[in-house]
């Protein structure tokens, strides 16, 4: 039986899920948005095929979902579950398994306990599951260095380094994370909201944590601008020296005062491409790449996961109820 698929979100992961979808067989059914510029066009259209799909981009989620009966939904509209997550519980009361990409979603527990649980209840009582996923959270902090300490007899500390030259990146990405800006524009429009740069330090760190069985006592998160020493250009924006050219994000997990996790994000123009994780312990290993890429890699892990959460178990998940190493690591000393 061919599963059923509802995209919610055709901004760019959105039009990446769905190529990935169609090109795993999957039998996608409906395609909601609010963008204007895209609703009433045909999602193959919208997504670049070349040619029709006989699918068209719809803003009324309620009618989609009532009308296409998805088995679940691919959901890519924001970072932030507290306002998001109208969209999921349509899909839910449509009796659609849900995976998104809203980052607070990984580990929902952390900034929105309440909202949690309510969802959960929701999800369980409707016979659905739900799942937030992507490559960061998702990936990169938390699913690879769990699978990696499993080498490990003992573990002191987890260190993970991800950097990125923002240059070769899209467009929303360049500006969330404030390139060309002053620094004061950039603290402010921080500040307020306007941009968020990376988000999801705290839920990577707390699934993490979670999935290989440690209690931390506390976590902390932050972000600091990076400043350009020269010029650079991208394709969409200019930085003069002293302008912001990218920023350098961190979070910590602590047990007893002492730090255990520590995941930190460098994106930049010029940044270097990479990802290394440092497992403390015995023995001592550090594992490095040449880089993931960030787009492909989510519409990947979101397409990858469909088949595990169209088969776990009622409510609102996490990765660790897929992926459990938690008897990889007897003791944190």
């Amino acid at each position: 039986m061919v599963t059923r698929v509802v995209i919610y979100g055709v901004g760019p992961i959105g039009q990446l899920i769905t190529r990935v979808a169609l090109d795993r067989g999957y039998d996608v059914v409906g395609a909601i948005d609010i963008d204007p510029q895209k609703v009433g066009k045909d999602l193959g259209e919208v997504i670049g095929m070349g040619k029709t799909l006989g699918i068209k981009v719809e803003g009324d989620a309620d009618k989609v979902l009532k009308d296409s009966k998805p088995d679940i939904v691919l959901h890519s509209t924001g970072s932030f579950f507290d306002r998001v997550y109208p969209q999921v519980m349509k899909a839910v009361k449509a009796g659609a398994d849900v995976i998104s990409t809203c980052e607070t979603l990984s580990w929902p527990w952390y900034r929105y306990p309440d909202l949690a649980e309510l969802v959960d209840n929701y999800a369980k009582n409707h016979g659905v599951t739900i799942l937030g996923a992507g490559v960061n959270p998702g990936f990169v902090f938390d699913a690879l260095p769990a699978v990696l300490s499993v080498t490990l007899t003992r573990l002191d500390k987890i260190t993970v380094t991800r950097s990125l030259d923002a240059s070769k990146r899209r467009y929303s990405f360049q500006k969330k994370i404030g390139l060309g800006m002053t620094l004061s524009q950039f603290n402010e429009a921080l500040s307020r909201g306007e941009i968020t740069a990376h988000v999801g330090f705290a839920e990577s760190i707390l699934l993490l944590a979670n999935i290989i069985g440690l209690k931390l006592d506390r976590v902390e998160e932050g972000q600091e601008a990076l400043i350009a020493e020269k010029r650079y250009e991208t394709q969409y924006f200019k930085m003069e020296p002293g302008q912001i050219k990218g920023v350098i994000g961190h979070g910590s997990g602590f047990i007893g005062g002492k730090e255990v996790i520590r995941v930190e994000l460098r994106a930049c123009a010029g940044c270097e491409d990479f990802e290394e994780v440092r497992l403390e312990g015995e023995p001592l290993i550090t594992w490095r790449s040449t880089g993931t890429a960030g787009d492909p890699a989510t519409a990947a892990v979101i397409i990858n996961l469909a088949p595990r959460v169209l088969s776990a178990r009622p409510g609102l998940i996490t990765l660790k109820d897929l992926i459990n190493y938690s008897y990889a690591v007897l003791a944190l000393k």
